[in-house]
């Protein structure tokens, strides 16, 4: 799986400290007024991922 990395500007194999296994952090919503549906992208996207992530097998914590 190629990700794309911001600080070479390339597109790089999906490497994880521990094989198989990924972690991440995603901070909640940050909400500076009425809510509204751009705070809930960050939400559904990173479901996304992680959900991509355990189907091509990866353990994800």
């Amino acid at each position: 799986m190629k990700i794309y990395n911001t600080l070479s500007g390339r597109k790089e194999e999906l490497v994880t400290l521990n094989p198989g296994q990924v972690s991440m952090y995603v901070c909640g919503p940050t909400t500076y007024n009425y809510i509204h549906l751009g705070n809930a992208r960050p939400l559904v996207v990173f479901d996304m991922v992680r959900r991509y992530l355990a189907f091509r097998g990866y353990h994800v914590h």
